[in-house]
C-alpha cells in the first residue's frame, strides 16, 4: 500500500505572514497540531502548535506575529508513492507523527499521520514507530531539508 491511498488529501495550507492567531483559529476548526506553510504551490515550512506555545508565546510575542517568525523551515517529507511501512518506519527513526506529502514535482498534495497508517495497516508497525518516536523528545518535529 502507498502514502496516497490513506493520507489525507484537502490540507489547509497557510501563507508565512499569516497571523499565528489565525493559525492556532485553523488548527482548532481543522482539529489538526500542524499546518503546510506554502508560498503558491512551493512548501517552504511546517507551524504547530507547539511552534506557536515555544516560540511566540512564551517569548512574548503578539497574536499578529507572523507565521514565519516561529514555523520550521527544515520539513521532513515524504512522497505520494512511497510505501506506507517504508514512511512508518522513517517516521519513528526521525521522532514524527505526521509528515506533508509531496509527489515527484515536489508540490503538496497531501498529509500523513501516523493515525492514518494505523487504520491501514497492523497495530504492532504503528506501536513500534510510536514507541521509537516517544523514546526522546529532544528533537521536536520537522527538522531536515526542505523540497526545492
Amino acid at each position: 500500500m502507498q502514502v496516497a491511498d490513506v493520507m489525507t488529501r484537502n490540507v489547509q495550507v497557510i501563507f508565512p505572514e499569516t497571523p499565528i492567531e489565525e493559525a492556532a483559529r485553523l488548527m482548532a476548526e481543522c482539529n489538526c497540531g500542524a499546518l503546510p506553510v506554502g508560498d503558491g504551490q512551493r512548501l517552504i515550512g511546517m507551524v504547530t502548535d507547539r511552534d506557536i506555545v515555544t516560540r511566540a508565546v512564551a517569548c512574548g510575542l503578539g497574536s499578529g506575529t507572523p507565521v514565519h517568525q516561529v514555523m520550521s523551515i527544515e520539513v521532513k517529507y515524504c512522497f505520494e508513492d512511497e510505501l506506507l511501512e517504508h514512511v512508518a518506519h522513517n517516521m519513528g527513526d526521525i521522532q514524527v507523527r505526521r509528515l506533508p506529502v509531496l509527489n515527484r514535482s515536489k508540490q503538496l498534495v497531501g498529509i500523513i499521520a501516523l493515525g492514518d497508517i494505523a487504520l491501514a495497516q497492523d497495530r504492532a508497525g504503528v506501536s513500534a514507530a510510536m514507541r521509537h518516536i516517544s523514546e526522546s523528545q529532544t528533537q521536536h518535529i520537522y527538522t531536515g531539508s526542505r523540497p526545492h
